[in-house]
Formats: C-alpha cells, sequence, structure tokens
C-alpha cells in the first residue's frame, strides 16, 4: 500500500482544504486516514462500516475484542449512535469538544467489530480543528484507536505515525505535535447514575466530580486487567504503550532513585525529573532524558510517549522512570507507565 501523506504545517489553506476532502472521501471508500488530535494521532476508519474497522485492527495488529473509540464533530451527534441522558448532556456541555470519551448503550446501527461485540459503545467529540473539519467533511463518524502499532508508545508526532503507519494505511494527515499528549478520559455511564472511570487523561478526576459527584475509579486503572475480564474500553490491556526496552519504574524518594540507577549495569536510559539531572551527570554512559519539572505533570505528559520512543531508538538496555503519584493529572501518568513498564516497580 502506498500511503499520501500530507504535511499540514508546511501547506496553505488552499492545499488543507484539498488534503481534508481528499482524505474524507478515502474515509468514505472505506479506507484508512491518520489524522492528529488533542491527544494523540488517531487511525481512522468509517465507524459504521465493519470492513473498515476490520483493517483498522489489521493494520494495528490490534486484538479485536478491544473496542474501538467513535469520533464525532458535533457532541450532539453521539445521540445517533447511543443512548445519550442528561448527564451525558452535563459532561458535553463542559468538557465538549476534548478530550473526554463516553461509553454509553450502543444503538444497532453501530457495527459490532467498532464495539468489540459490547452492547456499548465509546464516544469523543475531539478538539483538533483538523479531526473536526476531517470529521464533517467525511460526513460519517470516524472510529478511530491511536496510530501506532499495538502495544506500542501512542504517537503523538508525525514522525511516530510515520515509522509505524507507512504502508499500511492511505493517508497520513501531519498536523505538527499533540497539545496533551496522552489519550483521552475515558468514562462509563452507569445504570444508577454514576460515572466509572475506565481511563485517565487531560480531565482529571476532580474535573469530572465537579459535574458528576458520584464517580468510581475502576481497579484496572492502577492495576492490572484481571484473568478473563472483559475489556470495556482501549488501554485497559496489561502491558501497552510500551517500549522494546524493559522499563522499570522506581518508587522512592529523590536519593534512592539516583543512587538505584547510578549503580545500575549495562546501557541505561533514564526519563529524569528536570530538578534532577544535575544529579545524574556524572556519570557520563548514562541516557538522559528531560521528561519535565517534578510538579510540571501537564508537560511530563505531553512528553512521555515521544520519550520512551527516544530512548527506543538509542538501543538502551534497561529504561528507568520514577513512579508517578495519582494525584491530579498525575493519575494518568501513572495509569499509561505502569502499563508501559508491565507492572514493573522496583520499591526502593
Amino acid at each position: 500500500m502506498n500511503t499520501v501523506t500530507y504535511q499540514i504545517e508546511e501547506i496553505d489553506a488552499k492545499e488543507t482544504d484539498a488534503a481534508i476532502t481528499y482524505a474524507a472521501d478515502v474515509l468514505r471508500c472505506g479506507g484508512l486516514v491518520v489524522f492528529p488530535t488533542e491527544t494523540v494521532y488517531g487511525l481512522g476508519g468509517n465507524a459504521l462500516d465493519p470492513a473498515a474497522s476490520a483493517k483498522i485492527y489489521a493494520a494495528k495488529g490490534r486484538p479485536s475484542d478491544n473496542p474501538l473509540i467513535i469520533h464525532i464533530a458535533d457532541p450532539k451527534d453521539a445521540e445517533a449512535y447511543t443512548y445519550t441522558d442528561p448527564l451525558y448532556d452535563s459532561l458535553a456541555e463542559h468538557f465538549m469538544p476534548g478530550p473526554l470519551t463516553v461509553i454509553m448503550e450502543a444503538r444497532d446501527n453501530v457495527p459490532r467489530e467498532v464495539r468489540a461485540g459490547l452492547p456499548t459503545v465509546a464516544v469523543r467529540c475531539p478538539a483538533h480543528p483538523l479531526a473536526n473539519r476531517l470529521i464533517r467533511a467525511a460526513g460519517v463518524p470516524i472510529a478511530a484507536p491511536s496510530a501506532n502499532l499495538s502495544g506500542k508508545p501512542s504517537p503523538t508526532e508525525g514522525r511516530h505515525v510515520r515509522a509505524d503507519m507507512d504502508g499500511r494505511v492511505d493517508v497520513i494527515l501531519d498536523g505538527g505535535a499533540a497539545s496533551i499528549g496522552v489519550e483521552s478520559t475515558i468514562v462509563k455511564i452507569e445504570k444508577d447514575g454514576g460515572l466509572l472511570l475506565l481511563r485517565p487523561g487531560g480531565i482529571t478526576v476532580d474535573d469530572l466530580r465537579a459535574v458528576c459527584p458520584d464517580i468510581r475509579v475502576a481497579d484496572a486503572v492502577t492495576g492490572a486487567l484481571k484473568e478473563g475480564q472483559t475489556v470495556l474500553s482501549p488501554g485497559m490491556k496489561y502491558r501497552h504503550y510500551a517500549p522494546d526496552a524493559p522499563l522499570f519504574l522506581l518508587d522512592g524518594d529523590t536519593e534512592a532513585r539516583i543512587a538505584y540507577v547510578k549503580n545500575a549495569k549495562g546501557r541505561v536510559a533514564v526519563l529524569s525529573y528536570r530538578e534532577e539531572l544535575p544529579l545524574l551527570s556524572d556519570r557520563d554512559d548514562l541516557i538522559l532524558l528531560d521528561v519535565g519539572g517534578r510538579q510540571d505533570t501537564a508537560t511530563q505528559a505531553h512528553r512521555l510517549f515521544s520519550l520512551l520512543r527516544d530512548a527506543d531508538a538509542l538501543s538502551p538496555d534497561v529504561i528507568f522512570a520514577p513512579l508517578p503519584s495519582m494525584e491530579g493529572m498525575g493519575l494518568a501518568l501513572y495509569n499509561r507507565m505502569i502499563r508501559a513498564a508491565a507492572h514493573q516497580i522496583l520499591k526502593l
């Protein structure tokens, strides 16, 4: 397959319109288009076409029991594919367009392949202008997981997409770096009117609690999915977002973490807080990667997946990173990193 790539940042408005028109035609004809969102890049196909969903799973090498997210141009469009309720309306009013995905009961027009056989469907209205324009131009909802090979770190830049998807998709719309850097927050509206958080993201638990005080965090957010447990949303698998090199999370204070890294054997890469980089500089064979300030969780989230890919490109024997807190945006970092590390946490 020859992949057509458009560098959206480098072309003028007329050429951007042409690129979106072409990509929309590809989607309507059953093809695959990679497009930027504010969270990560998405690998999109016509959400109402079962064959397109099969192509998505094949392009990613993704297990078919992992449901896809339907992307819509307007929050009100959800009613065409799900049975919305007042809680959804409140969530949409506060957070959409934006990095929030809501799981609700699916209507019959949503293919089983998109839902992974579940009675529910996940719906999101992205805030990225290119994503929104593409959905409107296509005239169909777009089913889209992240545009990476299954299990690899999610793509936050066009170069990541090209590395994983060139030759596997029809079109890549390269719109530069994603602004958030981790996937959307996913919540499920429960029958009792509460919310179940299945995947944390840019919309935090405190943000959600301001709209719905009755919110529960699924055990799989901070732990491993139990054997035989149903995958209710993307990102719940045991090992996900992972680099090729083994990743270990260091649970300890600064002094303990620095000492452990300095004594580690082999070719070592370290995702380090900015304040701690000088403390590691006297071991000149370390691969040091600046993940951002210790308290700057937004920057850490923005950089995480890109740094994991950068670390892999340098062929380390092992990668170390500090175990994040679970407060605010830190919960999203914790969730991604324990999966990237396959729950390998070293208590120091």
